[in-house]
C-alpha cells in the first residue's frame, strides 16, 4: 500500500518519530511548535496503514476535549472511515467510559452519577454542616482541594494515617463522610473517575488482561502534564505487552501546582524499557531571534531532557525590553503598541498579553478601555466581573443603600454565617407581601419571626452593616476598603484556604485596595460622595460594553492560559523579580524552574515580535515597590533584545543584565532610621566588609529589626540585617 501521503508532509524528525517500530516504547520531546499534533495523528494513520495494527487495537488519551476533538478530526481526515474504530479521548472521557461498562466490578451502581465541580462543592458544604465545622474555618474549596489532591496522588482517606495533625485529621473525617455519601448517592466525581479505574485494573485481574489484550499501542499527548495518577494508570494498562507512544516537552511542564509531575517524563526512559526518544526541534511557529531567545532562557534549568528549538525562517527583529516608571505608564505603553500594530496594517486579535498574575488585569482592562481599544479575558473574568470584587463592592453598596437589594442577597450570607437558604427565603417573602426591602424586611422579622437561631444569625449580619458603616465615617477610601475586606469575613475565608485559586483572589482584592488608592473622581462627581465615586466608576466598567465573539479583540490572558496558543504579536507585562518569579519561587529551586518553564511558554506564544516590560516602581499588595527586573530578562542572550524608550522619558539609568534581586521595599525613598539617626537610603552606595560595594535596593522593618537589601557588584542581591551588618555609607 502507499503512504506516502502519510510521510511526505513530515519532515525528518517528525518521519523519524512516526515511522518507530511498533515494538518499542517512544518518547517524543515535541518543542513548541514543532507539530506534535500531527505526528500523533499520522502515527495512528502509520499503525494502520503502514503495520497492519487495527484500530481498536489503539488507544489515544489528551487532556481536553478540544485537544482530543482536533486529533480525531485530523486523523479521520488522513485515513478516512477507519480513525472512528481508535479508541479517542480525554484521561478522565475514557474511564467513564469504562466504568460504565464494568459499573459491577468497580463497586458502582449501573445508573452511576457523575457530579461536576458545582456539585461536588455543594455536597461538601453539607457535609460541613452535617459534622458541625464552621465553614470560615474549614473553607468548602479548601476541603475539595484537599479529596481530590489525594485521589489524584492515588489514596483513599483509608490510605492516610493523619499522625497527631489536627489539621489533617479534620480533613481525614470531612474526606471519610464525603466517601460515604458519594457510596450512598451512586455518585462519581471527576478525580474518582480515574482512581477507580485504576483500582478496576488493579482488583479484577480478568478485567485487566482484556483492555491489556485490545490496547496493545498506547498514545499519549502532553505528557508532561500527567499526575501521579494517571501515570500510574497507563503503566498499569501497557503491563508487559502494550507499547507507549507519548508526546510532550519537560521545558512546557508549568502544571506541578495542580498536580502535574515533570518527572514522569524525565524518568521514563528508566521505567521503561527499550525506549527510542526522538526530538522534535524545528519550530514552525516563532522567529529564529525569538527561539534563540527561548533556548538560552530554559537552558538555565537543570535536569532537562535537552533541545534545541530551530526554524527555517527569518531571524525576525529583536525582542523589545520596555522599562516603565509604572505600572500606569507601563499599561498605556501596551495600549501604544496596539494602536502601532494596528496602523502598521495589523489586526486587534493577532495581539496577545501575558501577565504572571490576574490581578494585573485592571490597569490593562482600564487603559484599553480608556483608548478605546476591544478587548477580552481569555480564559477568565474582566477584572470587576470576578466574584471576590463582586463581593467587596455589594459590601461597600450596602454601607452607602441599605436597600440595595441585590447587594443584600449577595452578601448576607457571604462568608457562611449560619443564615440558610429557608431563612433568606423567608426574607424575600415578607418583603414581597408588604412592598419592602430586603434590609427592611430582615429588620422586622429580627423583632418577630424567625427562629432563635436565625434570628442571631441575621441580626448579627445587619449589625455588622452598621458597624462598619460607622468605622468607615472617617476613612480615606482605600482605608474603608481595608475594613470592608477585613470584618467582614472575605479575607480569613481566603486566608484559610490554600490553594492557588484562593491566593489568586486575595491578589485581586489587593488590587482593588490599589485601585481605590488610585482613585480620582471626575469633575462632574465633584458632589458626590467618593465611596459613591468610586462604586459608579466600578459600575461603568463592570458595564462597558463587552465586544460580541465576532469582533477582532486584543487577547488578555495569564501565561498559564496561553499554553497551546499563538500569537504574531505577543507583550510580556511585568517581567519583575517577586512577580514573576513569584516572591515564592526564588528561594526555591523546584518552583524557580517551573517558573522560567513559564516564561519559556510565554517566549514562545510569539510568532513575529516580542515585547517584555518592567516596572521601576509598582504599587502591588498593598504596598508600594521598587523591583529589580527579572532574572528572566537577564538571561535572555544579549545580541536577541533591545531596550526601547518612548517619548524621551528620564528615569535612573538601571541595567537589567545580571541582575537577580528579590522584589520588595517600602512605600517611599525615605531614609528608614534607627531612632532619629538614618541609616541608609534606597539608591544609596554602601560597602561591605565581605561583599565589597553595592546599591541599596529595598528597606525593610525598623528600629533594630530593620533589614537593608543590597545589590553588590558582584554576588548579586542579599538582605542584610541593618544593625549588625557591617555596612558603610559611600
Amino acid at each position: 500500500m502507499d503512504v506516502s501521503f502519510l510521510l511526505n508532509p513530515l519532515n525528518d524528525a517528525q518521519r523519524e518519530a512516526v515511522t518507530l517500530p511498533e515494538d518499542v516504547h517512544a518518547l517524543v520531546l515535541a518543542g513548541a511548535g514543532s507539530g506534535k499534533t500531527r505526528v500523533l495523528t499520522h502515527r495512528i494513520g502509520w499503525l494502520i496503514e503502514g503495520c497492519g495494527v487495527q484500530p481498536w487495537n489503539i488507544l489515544a488519551v489528551t487532556f481536553t476535549n478540544k485537544a482530543a476533538g482536533e486529533m480525531r478530526a485530523r486523523a479521520a481526515a488522513l485515513i478516512g472511515p477507519r480513525a472512528q474504530s481508535v479508541t479517542l479521548g480525554t484521561f478522565h472521557g475514557i474511564a467513564y467510559q469504562l466504568l460504565r461498562q464494568h459499573w459491577r466490578e468497580a463497586g458502582l451502581i449501573e445508573n452511576f452519577q457523575v457530579i461536576d465541580a458545582d456539585d461536588q462543592k455543594r455536597l461538601v458544604k453539607r457535609l460541613l454542616r452535617e459534622l458541625e465545622l464552621d465553614e470560615a474555618q474549614w473553607p468548602v474549596r479548601q476541603a475539595v482541594s484537599f479529596i481530590n489532591g489525594q485521589k489524584e496522588e492515588g489514596r483513599r482517606a483509608a490510605h492516610i494515617d493523619p499522625g497527631h495533625d489536627p489539621y489533617l485529621e479534620t480533613m481525614l473525617r470531612i474526606y471519610r463522610a464525603y466517601e460515604e455519601q458519594c457510596a450512598r448517592g451512586g455518585l462519581v466525581d471527576f478525580a474518582e473517575l480515574l482512581l477507580r479505574a485504576h483500582e478496576l485494573w488493579l482488583k479484577q485481574p480478568a478485567v485487566l488482561a482484556h483492555y491489556q489484550q485490545r490496547f496493545r499501542h498506547l498514545l499519549v499527548d502532553e505528557f508532561q502534564d500527567t499526575n501521579t495518577l494517571q501515570y500510574a494508570w497507563l503503566r498499569v494498562l501497557a503491563g508487559g505487552t502494550g507499547r507507549l507512544f507519548v508526546v510532550g516537552d519537560d521545558d512546557q511542564s508549568i502544571y506541578g501546582w495542580r498536580g502535574a509531575r515533570v518527572e514522569h517524563i524525565q524518568r521514563f526512559t528508566e521505567d521503561f524499557a527499550d525506549v527510542r526518544v526522538v526530538r522534535l526541534e524545528q519550530n514552525y511557529r516563532s522567529t529564529g531571534t525569538i527561539l534563540k531567545a527561548a533556548n538560552t532562557l530554559i537552558a538555565h534549568n537543570s535536569g532537562r531532557l535537552g533541545k534545541n528549538l530551530w526554524t527555517a525562517g527569518e531571524a525576525g527583529e529583536p525582542i523589545e525590553v520596555y522599562r516603565a516608571f509604572n505600572e500606569l505608564e507601563e499599561a498605556d505603553f501596551v495600549c501604544r503598541q496596539v494602536e502601532h500594530w494596528l496602523e502598521e496594517g495589523g489586526s486587534r486579535d493577532e495581539i496577545a498579553v501575558l501577565y504572571r498574575s490576574n490581578a494585573q488585569s485592571r490597569l490593562l482592562e482600564q487603559a484599553l478601555l480608556r483608548h478605546r481599544i476591544p478587548y477580552r479575558v481569555y480564559g477568565g473574568l474582566r477584572f470587576y466581573e470576578r466574584a471576590e470584587i463582586k463581593d467587596v463592592l455589594a459590601y461597600l453598596r450596602l454601607l452607602v443603600n441599605r436597600n440595595d437589594d441585590a447587594s443584600f442577597e449577595r452578601v448576607l450570607n457571604n462568608p457562611p454565617r449560619g443564615i440558610g437558604a429557608r431563612t433568606q427565603e423567608q426574607i424575600r417573602r415578607h418583603a414581597r407581601q408588604h412592598g419592602l426591602s430586603l434590609w427592611q424586611a430582615a429588620r422586622q422579622l429580627v423583632e418577630n419571626g424567625l427562629s432563635a437561631r436565625a434570628r442571631g444569625a441575621v441580626s448579627g449580619f445587619l449589625a455588622l452593616i452598621d458597624e462598619l458603616e460607622r468605622a468607615c465615617a472617617e476613612l480615606p477610601l482605600a482605608q474603608q476598603l481595608i475594613e470592608v475586606i477585613a470584618r467582614s469575613g472575605l479575607q480569613a475565608q481566603l486566608e484559610k484556604d490554600r490553594s492557588e485559586q484562593a491566593q489568586s483572589k486575595l491578589e485581586n482584592l489587593n488590587e482593588l485596595i490599589s485601585a481605590a488608592e488610585q482613585f480620582r473622581p471626575e469633575p462632574e462627581d465633584e458632589d458626590v460622595p467618593l465611596l459613591t465615586a468610586f462604586l459608579n466608576r466600578a459600575a461603568l466598567e463592570a458595564g462597558e460594553h463587552q465586544a460580541d465573539a465576532h469582533t477582532p479583540c486584543v487577547q488578555l490572558m495569564t501565561l498559564h492560559a496561553a499554553k497551546g496558543l499563538e500569537f504574531p504579536l505577543v507583550m510580556m507585562v511585568g517581567m519583575e523579580e517577586g512577580l514573576f518569579p513569584t516572591q515564592s519561587a526564588i528561594d526555591d529551586p523546584v518552583k524557580l524552574e517551573e517558573e522560567r518553564r513559564l516564561a519559556y511558554v510565554g517566549i514562545t506564544r510569539a510568532q513575529k515580535k516580542l515585547v517584555m516590560s518592567w516596572c521601576e516602581k509598582r504599587r502591588w499588595q498593598g504596598r508600594e515597590l521598587y523591583p529589580m527586573p527579572s532574572r528572566f530578562l537577564s538571561e535572555l542572550p544579549p545580541e536577541c533584545v533591545k531596550e526601547v524608550r518612548l517619548g524621551g522619558r528620564t528615569a535612573a539609568e538601571r541595567d537589567f543584565s545580571g541582575v537577580s534581586g528579590g522584589f520588595s521595599g517600602r512605600s517611599d525613598f525615605d531614609p528608614v532610621k534607627m531612632g532619629e539617626t538614618p541609616l541608609f537610603a534606597i539608591g544609596q552606595r554602601v560597602r561591605h566588609a565581605k561583599f565589597g560595594e553595592g546599591i541599596v535596593i529595598a528597606l525593610e522593618g525598623s528600629g533594630e529589626q530593620t533589614r537593608v537589601q543590597v545589590h553588590f557588584d558582584q554576588g548579586g542581591s542579599k538582605w542584610l540585617l541593618a544593625a549588625m551588618a557591617p555596612l558603610e555609607a559611600l
